[in-house]
């Protein structure tokens, strides 16, 4: 079967959909024809879909949705329109049957699929659902009972059973389905995954819920061979897409040792997520060795109870000593922070700020508010836990809904601007605030820097842009 593969993600500087191309190439090993629609160059979404659309006929038509909303309280914007008049034109352009598909649409798709006007979806691992969908379709069979779909059927939602099959079943990725110079180019990186899924139980966290709650290990030589044919074509800053690239520790240990061993941390770039707990300073000397530059760390609070209603697994000794441990091997940190959910206090906020400065990260993300994702513990808990005065939104969570601790709400940005002023280590999803603004969506500054020729990690290339720390 032909298959029209869709990329709906129009987010400026560029990410390359990795997923996208993960979906063609296990659509083509399994005998199938692809053709991508990349909308994230098209300044004319409209005329490109009629025209991709009117050169040949397709069997099935399958739409990637990476992100909903820009996950930021001070700006708020949810890319669910945009995607609703996206299908809608497909819609018009092809008679093919339309299925949704991708990270964000995992999240809530019930809610994607409503908006979007399209009645099936593939929550959770499409390149491995996608083409038996198609092998169906082709042979005329019944596809209903498929795993991981979500159908409208007799005016109602059906969502079948999740699976979450082993990566060793993908094939080998060659990265020739998108074109990954251009993303380099105008975007500055591109992406990898080394695992899938993830155990951990941060209460705010929606990665459980669209990719599973077990990591699930790609093989380390599996990873190398996509590496070397991203170097082959020219890009040398890679980001990992894992959840936390070091959970678990041995198979980052493995993954390492791969790279080592075939000589490609001399001429890779790379970065990754990591948490703090179980990062030992072997891991990071084994990390700058292959070629790792920079590490984001999920912090979130650096108060002891804070860290416990958030459902983090570490404290603030792990923290500091991830912190050292990354300084002695070299390899440049970036703290995420999480400020205002359940139980904030000024004593939590401020015991967070010196323990930045105390462990020295190089710089640190603060993001005021929780976004509330449907299915995590935290919306749970602000809807049965008679918090609702916190919420800065509407009911439904398809749209950008935070939480906001009120006991802090009224100073907590005054606060912040007293504890980090004239330190530039500090920077906010707050777009008019140019020079330290966290919100990489539409964000001039890194796409000035990635159009000078940085490259890199976001946080990083502001980083080198943008000054010198205040210690």
């Amino acid at each position: 079967m032909r298959v029209a593969l869709v990329n709906a993600n129009r987010i400026s500087p560029p990410i390359a959909p990795i997923g996208l191309e993960y979906v063609a190439e296990v659509l083509y090993a399994s005998g199938h024809t692809v053709d991508i629609l990349d909308l994230c160059w098209e300044e004319q979404p409209e005329t490109a879909i009629a025209g991709f659309f009117g050169r040949r006929e397709f069997g099935l038509v399958g739409i990637s949705i990476r992100n909903t909303d820009d996950c930021s309280l001070s700006s708020r914007e949810s890319f669910l329109p945009g995607h609703a008049s996206l299908a809608d034109c497909i819609r018009r352009h092809s008679g093919a049957p339309i299925v949704l598909g991708g990270v964000g649409f995992s999240v809530m798709p019930e809610a994607v699929l409503t908006r979007c006007g399209v009645d099936i979806g593939i929550r959770g691992d499409g390149d491995f659902i996608l083409p038996r969908l198609a092998g169906r379709l082709e042979e005329g069979r019944e596809w209903d009972d498929l795993p991981n779909l979500v159908a409208l059927r007799k005016g109602k939602w059906q969502r079948n059973p999740a699976s979450f099959p082993s990566l060793d079943a993908l094939p080998p990725m060659t990265r020739r389905w998108i074109d990954n110079g251009r993303y380099f180019r105008e975007g500055g990186q591109a992406g990898i995954e080394t695992k899938r899924g993830c155990p951990h139980r941060c209460v705010y966290c929606a990665d459980p819920i669209a990719k599973g709650k077990t990591a699930r290990l790609r093989p380390p030589g599996a990873v190398a061979d996509e590496l070397e044919r991203l170097l082959s074509q020219g890009i040398d800053h890679i980001h990992t897409c894992d959840s936390e690239f070091n959970s678990p520790e041995s198979h980052a240990n493995d993954v390492c040792d791969e790279i080592i061993r075939r000589g490609l941390g001399e001429n890779l770039r790379w970065y990754a997520y990591c948490t703090p707990g179980a990062f030992s300073p072997d891991l990071a000397g084994k990390m700058r060795r292959a070629g790792c530059q920079g590490i984001n760390f999920g912090v979130d609070s650096g108060d002891e109870g804070m860290l416990r209603r958030l459902g983090r697994n570490f404290g603030p000794a792990d923290i500091l000593d991830t912190a050292r441990a990354c300084r002695q091997a070299g390899i440049t940190v970036m703290f995420d922070l999480l400020l205002g959910s359940p139980g904030e206090s000024r004593e939590s906020v401020v015991r967070t700020i010196e323990l930045v400065r105390q462990a020295k990260p190089d710089r640190a993300g603060i993001a005021v508010g929780v976004r509330l994702y449907p299915g995590t513990e935290i919306a749970r808990i602000v809807s049965e836990g008679g918090r609702e005065n916190g919420r800065i939104g509407g009911e439904d969570l398809s749209e950008p809904v935070f939480f906001l601790e009120p006991d802090v709400a009224p100073f907590l940005f005054d606060l912040l601007d007293e504890l980090t002023r004239n330190d530039s280590r500090f920077l906010f999803f707050d777009p008019s605030r140019p020079a330290s603004n966290y919100n990489y969506n539409a964000n001039k500054v890194l796409a000035d820097a990635i159009g000078n020729g940085f490259r890199g990690a976001y946080w990083d290339i502001l980083r080198r842009c943008g000054g010198t720390n205040t210690e």
